[in-house]
Parts: structure tokens; sequence; C-alpha cells
């Protein structure tokens, strides 16, 4: 037998319409399931609501003070921890580099300068090719093309806008 609307209709919680009313009612006569389901649901909503314990609530929010100083104690010394163990991986590492500078700076001084113009260089040939491109790049696409580009990055910023946003925010409510 289908059930999946009358399920629907017995189990939210929204007013159904007069004929949506007259066919769950005949459906419930002759479905045993949905008719049980109906009783479920009255009886679950006739239970009375048991007040809790005297001191519940405090011993509750005294655990939970506790269970909050523990998570809160246990986070810092694993954090404490990390940060050592990086300190520590980063002196193995940097240890024999650092030796060797402190000994003789005037070679290391020399090959940071020389890095230093290298960068330079490397930005300003970069810095050109990219003007080369710029130049000669919009004479192969039509105008059309370029407006389904810029539309096509336009909304791949847009989604990534959104999703940046969606993953950021503090739900609301419960």
């Amino acid at each position: 037998m289908k059930h999946q609307p009358f399920e629907d209709w017995l189990l939210n919680e929204e007013p159904i319409t007069p004929e949506q009313r007259r066919e769950l009612d005949a459906h419930l006569r002759s479905c045993a399931y949905c008719a049980a389901l109906v009783e479920t649901g009255k009886a679950l909503r006739s239970v009375r609501m048991a007040s809790p314990a005297d001191g519940f609530t405090a011993r509750f929010q005294a655990r939970l003070a506790e269970q909050k100083l523990v998570e809160r104690r246990r986070r810092f010394w694993g954090a404490l921890w990390f940060v050592l163990g990086g300190l520590l991986l980063l002196a193995w590492f940097t240890g024999p580099t650092l030796v060797a500078f402190f000994s003789s700076p005037a070679s290391w001084i020399a090959a940071f300068v020389e890095w230093g113009i290298f960068l330079i260089t490397t930005l300003q040939a970069l810095f050109e090719a990219g003007s080369v491109l710029l130049r000669v790049v919009p004479g192969f696409l039509p105008p059309f093309a370029w407006m389904v580009l810029l539309s096509g990055v336009a909304g791949i910023g847009l989604l990534w806008t959104v999703s940046i946003w969606r993953f950021t925010r503090v739900p609301q409510g419960v």
C-alpha cells in the first residue's frame, strides 16, 4: 500500500486542506500502519512533561562548566606541545644554516643581495611579457568572447564569495 503522502501529512505539523483530510480519513480506515502512526502520535503528544529532579540543573551546569574547563586545558596543552614541537623542528632544520650564517655572514649577505637582484629582474621580465600579451591578445578575441569571459570570471567570483560567506557565518538559533 502507498503510504507516502499520508505519512507526510501525519508527521508534519502543518494544517492540511479539507480534501486532503477526507483522503487521509479514508486511508486511515483501510491502513493499519498509518492508523498505528496516528495513535502513536496521539500517545506522544498526550504524555505529561516531567519536571527535573531537585538540583538537576545546578549539577548539570556544574558538570558542563567542569567539562569546558577540562576541554580548555586540554586544548591549551595540545597547542603548547604543538608550538614547542614546531619550534624544535624549525631549530633542527635551520640549525646548520644559522651556524653557517653566523660563522661567515659576508657570503650570506652577498647571496641575499644576489637573490634580491634576481627577484627584481625576474619581476621586470614578467611585467614586460605581461604587457606584450595584454597588447597582443585583445586582437585575437572578438568583443563577445571577452564579455563571456568576463561574465564567467564574475560568476566564479560571486560563487566563491557566497561560499566563503556560507562557511564562515555563525549559525543562528537552534
